[in-house]
């Protein structure tokens, strides 16, 4: 049995086969010549895009892969190919002549305007036109195999066009970099990792007096200065190893011999390094004349400051002086006189003034840093529990208090008894500034100081505990907070201050590591904010002397040697001593204290002033003494103790201190105190 034509069952194939062939030019197709069946069945079967063209007629047959080809256009099988491609008949008709006429044709990327689904579109197409010739040799037909390239093409016009993009970006940077690098005033340069010399713009020029002929093949070193070069050497390493610098500040020789600041910026490339820099000699003059100018005004500041703090000091000592002279003065003439009973009014009279004296000296120390400080750790919220009554107290009735601690308030290390009086003396300014009444809050809370300082009187970066007093007074405004630390200044009316009270509380602050800063605004309050450094150790409870009785302890003959460069005083301290049976050895230096103490003598105690002249100072003495008897009992007297005791230097159990001025009863005290190992509540007393 002969198998039906064509010979696929599916597709196209069942298409051709039951189309009505006999009403076309090629009749039925049980009559077609063998060449025609023989070309259908061929490409029926092809995977690969074609159309069949046969006859005069040109009546068009096509396979399957060929029907995307002709997408929204009227079925083309069996019509005249002109008709199905009618739209583009001018542009193919010369190439299926030719294949008529016995030629092939192979054409790429063919660009045609076709219809599809009722519109124009650009299409692109790769074919090639056969001439199929029958038995006898004759053309009878074309065969036509076809893709569609649309999409290579219009992706290849993409590419190209980016290309051109691309090429026009390059040519325009290029052609922007040349101009900035023949404009800018930055002088540019471009070395071998080996920092020779490969290109430098016009600018070097102008700014250094170089022209490239100079500097090109040279060793880019050469112009650094002496100075700065191990600087450089250093910078160059980052940047070999593909870092980025900037800010990069170091001088380079002038033709002329001078040389220049200049601030760089590098990148590393392939093989080479980058580099611009910018003259900054000017600006790094001017920045150094500011500096100068803001020397001297700081300088005139502070002889202004020394100026009212000397201005002060003398005032007030003039004051004191005055009247403990005219109370000796009153006391001889009495005594002159027989009037022995009145002796006792001038006597309270110039120790009141000896008193005040000691106060205000005291109060200078603190403000100058050069008080002597028991520091100790301090549990904050503790010691403002024990605070609030006196505080209280202090702010009367029309004020109202509040403290408020949270639990977590780490601890800091200070001397407890300053801070107590720091924080009362906030609370009074705070008081004296709402004398109509109003509200004060005490605060104690942890601060982390993240931002840099930018001077030694900022706040350094680490861990504070910050006591706020905030009232809602009167406040302050710029001038006054500037001023507010001097010595001496005062917005109180004359005779209601000193001008020294937040001096002192300044100079604490700074002596224990911290820092005040002020909040105010004239009319809405102002917030006093203490900075402490957190202390990491335990807190300590303040101990508590022993019971003493005065009369108990009395002198049995025990030797001490006395050690001060102030003779009226050592005379006094030695007179009184000897009057209570205490065997005492004076010595005016160091050197002769030493040397009593190394004669052999036994000694029970040695009082040394801290600050001696002949260049062994009380501690070096002591220190000297303790090699010799290690249980040697000191007891220092110093009217500071800066450069000898401070929290790293702690006292010892066998070393006490007594600061100056004091009174002789309070120094026998003292002395009584230390032979017999009772210590007083502080280790440090300001008498």
């Amino acid at each position: 049995m002969t198998e039906p034509f064509p010979f696929p069952r599916e597709g196209m194939s069942e298409q051709v086969r039951h189309y009505d062939w006999a009403a076309t030019p090629l009749g039925p197709i049980e009559e077609w010549p063998a060449a025609l069946k023989v070309a259908v069945d061929m490409l029926l079967v092809s995977k690969f895009p074609g159309c069949l063209v046969w006859g005069p007629e040109l009546i068009t047959l096509y396979n399957d892969a060929f029907k995307p080809m002709l997408a929204g256009k009227p079925e083309a099988l069996g019509r005249s190919f002109r008709s199905v491609w009618n739209e583009v008949w001018d542009d193919i008709s010369p190439f299926l002549t030719s294949a008529f006429s016995g030629n092939a044709t192979f054409i790429e990327n063919f660009p045609l305007t076709i219809l599809r689904n009722g519109a124009e579109e650009q299409a692109w197409f790769t074919f090639c036109y056969s001439p199929i010739r029958n038995e006898h040799g004759a053309v009878v037909g074309m065969l036509d195999t076809v893709i569609e390239t649309t999409s290579t093409v219009l992706a290849q016009q993409q590419i190209q066009r980016m290309s051109d993009d691309f090429e026009r970006q390059v040519i325009e940077r290029t052609a922007e970099r040349n101009r900035f690098w023949e404009l800018s005033s930055d002088i540019m340069l471009v070395t071998t990792p080996e920092l020779n010399v490969t290109a430098i713009n016009p600018a070097w020029l102008t700014v250094l007096g170089w022209a490239p002929a100079d500097l090109i093949g040279k060793h880019a070193m050469g112009l650094v200065h002496p100075d700065d070069r191990d600087m450089v050497a250093a910078a160059v390493v980052p940047l070999s190893h593909g870092e980025h610098l900037r800010d990069i500040n170091c001088r380079l020789r002038h033709r002329d011999g001078s040389y220049r600041w200049i601030n760089w910026a590098a990148v590393p490339a392939q093989d080479c390094f980058h580099a611009v820099g910018r003259d900054v000699t000017q600006e790094r003059e001017r920045a150094e004349a500011l500096r100068q100018a803001e020397e001297l005004l700081r300088h005139s500041h502070k002889m202004e400051a020394v100026g009212q703090l000397t201005g002060g000091l003398a005032h007030d000592f003039n004051n004191l002086l005055t009247g403990i002279s005219a109370s000796l003065e009153l006391l001889k003439q009495r005594i002159a006189q027989g009037r022995t009973g009145e002796l006792g009014r001038y006597i309270d009279a110039a120790h009141g003034a000896a008193g005040r004296a000691a106060t205000l000296t005291h109060r200078l120390l603190a403000f100058s840093r050069r008080q002597t400080l028991a520091p100790r750790a301090v549990e904050p919220g503790v010691l403002i529990g024990d605070l609030e009554d006196l505080i209280r107290q202090t702010l009367g009735p029309t004020i109202q208090f509040s403290a408020d601690t949270r639990a977590d308030v780490w601890r800091v290390r200070v001397d407890a008894n300053q801070l107590e009086s720091a924080l009362l003396n906030l609370c009074i300014n705070a008081r004296d500034a709402m004398p109509d009444g109003g509200s004060l809050w005490l605060r104690a809370s942890n601060h982390h100081q993240f931002a840099r300082a930018r001077s030694d009187d900022d706040l350094q970066p680490g861990q504070y505990v910050r006591l706020s007093v905030t009232d809602s007074g009167t406040g302050m405004d710029e001038d006054t907070i500037a001023r507010a630390f001097d010595p001496f200044f005062t917005t109180k009316p004359l005779g209601q201050g000193t001008g020294l009270g937040l001096s002192m509380v300044y100079g604490f602050a700074r002596q224990s590591g911290g820092q005040i800063q002020i909040d105010s605004t004239p009319g809405q309050g102002t917030a006093m904010h203490l900075f402490l450094p957190r202390h990491l150790g335990e807190a300590q409870a303040q101990s508590v002397a022993a019971p003493y009785n005065h009369e108990s302890n009395v002198a049995t003959g025990e030797t001490i040697v006395l050690v001060d460069d102030e003779g009226t005083l050592r005379q006094m301290m030695g007179e009184v001593l000897r009057e209570l049976g205490f065997r005492v050895l004076e010595a005016a230096s160091g050197v002769e204290g030493l040397a009593i103490l190394q004669g052999g003598l036994k000694a029970d105690l040695l009082i040394t002033d801290i600050g001696l002249p002949g260049g062994l100072d009380g501690r070096q003495v002591a220190n000297a003494a303790w090699t010799l008897d290690p249980g040697l009992k000191v007891l220092f007297i110093t009217g500071y103790a800066e450069h000898v005791i401070s929290e790293h230097t702690p006292l010892a159990d066998d070393m006490h201190v007594l600061t100056k001025p004091f009174l002789l009863d309070a120094f026998v005290d003292r002395v009584r105190r230390v032979l017999h190992g009772h210590r007083a509540p502080l280790a440090i007393d300001q008498e």
